[in-house]
């Protein structure tokens, strides 16, 4: 998600205090005002030192006792401004970003209904779909970052993101939520000691996400997401135009029953492993080429399936390119991506999450989008994304399928614009039984209108949004027998209407 920094005004109060500004400057003090009034009180500052420089030569004579308090320099006054300027432009002291949706899914019959970018059967492999009008959950995300700048210029920044979840419309809802310490890491920069293709990189250790993600906002699907626990170092310069990224993640899979190949009718004991990520991430200009290897030691172990052996080594790669315009034809921009994996790998967006591959998986993802405006008070954002795959979890298996969906906004206003979504997504999986699945085939479509409500229109990327909306879906009968996921539910089987209200905010 697209978050823009916040900076709080508390650092910077705080930092103004130690100058005596707070006491002194009214409601109605203009920021010049402020600014002379803070060289004043320097001023000043300067004459107190130079009176008491003077008051130590005297006591030194003999002539007076010195003053019991040390006197301001002039170093000390230049550094303690200095820091008021870092505090005011970010470079120290705390900020705080959000990411958060909530709102009303509400069907026909007036009950809660099934909702999400991946209620489709494709959504269990990445499938997504539109999700505007289409979300019934609340989901939050509150970064905290502090900012530090030390003498020699190196720079240090601590995060720590909380995340929570729940599909519940209480206000308490008790054990249906997640709350989950999403990132905790720091990062170092601009370290005087490092030189060469090191001088402008930065280093960091902890559990995050990758800088580098991205993702099809419409969609609610990053185009790759890496994320774990790890270290990295980023902007190593290897060339003129040759920018690199190398991390190594760890991402621990959960429990499973190991199986005793030597005497198959003994029940094994259960066992873990973790999944190391090792990838490098370089940028040539606009284009991007991402190499990612992994390796889970004895995970092959683990029981998917009758004469199934599961992945623990892969590889991936993604090739992308990151435009400047609207493909070329206007102003705006757009994304590109291919990625490719083959074993651990094959779950090409969540690197490194999913334990269940066979050795033998392959996956190929196809992601774009671009956003612009086709007349003054219109603008419009398609996207397309999708996946062929086969031998994911048993052998013989196929998944594919292919989302469109086109985002449009009218302008209506300064405060009020109309936003459209409509998706159409085709799928044919073939599980071969995995999971009791079933071979189903067809066609999932969804249209959305939204009155929106913001403080100031103006681009896709202007948050907070209330929205109400109206949704129409529809999807081929075959569908509904798939047996894992929201379509085919009690009372969920096509031609249906769903009506809300939601609030997207970031920051």
């Amino acid at each position: 998600m697209h978050k823009m920094t916040f900076k709080t005004p508390l650092a910077i109060a705080i930092a103004a205090a130690s100058f005596g500004l707070c006491g002194t400057a009214s409601a109605d003090t203009t920021l010049e005002e402020r600014f002379a009034q803070l060289e004043a009180r320097i001023a000043a500052a300067e004459q107190r030192a130079e009176a008491a420089e003077r008051r130590a030569e005297l006591a030194e004579q003999g002539h007076a006792a010195p003053s019991s308090s040390a006197p301001a320099t002039n170093a000390d006054i230049e550094e303690r401004l200095a820091r008021v300027e870092r505090q005011s432009s970010g470079e120290e002291g705390f900020s705080f970003n959000v990411y958060a949706r909530s709102g009303l899914l509400i069907g026909e019959d007036g009950k809660s209904a099934p909702g999400g970018p991946y209620l489709t059967p494709a959504g269990g492999n990445g499938g997504a779909v539109g999700r505007l009008g289409n979300e019934p959950d609340t989901y939050s995300e509150a970064i905290l970052n502090y900012r530090m700048q030390f003498d020699n210029g190196a720079k240090a920044r601590y995060t720590t993101m909380l995340a929570a979840g729940t599909n519940s419309s209480n206000d308490w809802v008790g054990d249906d939520t997640n709350l989950n310490v999403r990132q905790v890491y720091a990062e170092f920069s601009d370290l005087p000691s490092f030189t060469g293709a090191f001088e402008n990189a930065s280093i960091w250790a902890g559990k995050r996400f990758d800088r580098d993600n991205f993702d099809i906002h419409w969609l609610d699907s990053d185009v790759v997401f890496l994320a774990g626990t790890g270290g990295g170092i980023y902007d190593m310069q290897l060339a003129d135009n040759w920018k690199s990224n190398l991390s190594v993640y760890g991402r621990s899979f959960s429990d499973y029953p190991v199986v005793n190949r030597e005497n198959p009718g003994l029940d094994g004991e259960d066992s873990d492993t973790d999944n190391l990520v090792l990838t490098s991430n370089n940028y040539f200009g606009n284009w991007q080429v991402m190499v990612n290897g992994m390796s889970a030691a004895d995970n092959d172990e683990r029981d998917i399936g009758v004469g199934q052996t599961a992945a623990d080594t892969g590889w991936h790669t993604m090739v992308a390119y990151h435009g400047d315009s609207f493909f070329g034809m206007g102003e705006g921009n757009f994304k590109a991506a291919v990625l490719h994996g083959q074993g651990l790998g094959a779950e090409v967006k969540g690197l490194g999450s999913n334990g269940d591959l066979t050795d033998d998986a392959t996956a190929t993802r196809l992601a774009l989008y671009g956003t612009t405006y086709i007349a003054p008070k219109w603008r419009i954002a398609p996207s397309i994304l999708a996946e062929t795959s086969e031998d994911r979890f048993a052998n013989g298996d196929s998944y594919d399928w292919a989302t469109l969906n086109v985002r449009l906004a009218n302008e209506i206003n300064q405060n009020f614009e109309m936003q459209y979504e409509a998706s159409y997504q085709w799928m044919d999986l073939d599980p071969q039984g995995y999971s009791d699945r079933n071979a189903v085939d067809g066609d999932y479509m969804k249209f959305t209108i939204a009155p929106t409500f913001k403080p100031e229109v103006g681009g896709f990327w202007k948050r907070p949004e209330i929205r109400l909306f109206t949704t129409y879906s529809d999807w081929d009968d075959s569908l509904n027998s798939y047996g894992a996921s929201s379509l085919g539910s009690d009372g969920f089987t096509g031609g249906e209407f769903t009506f809300g209200v939601q609030t997207e905010v970031w920051f």
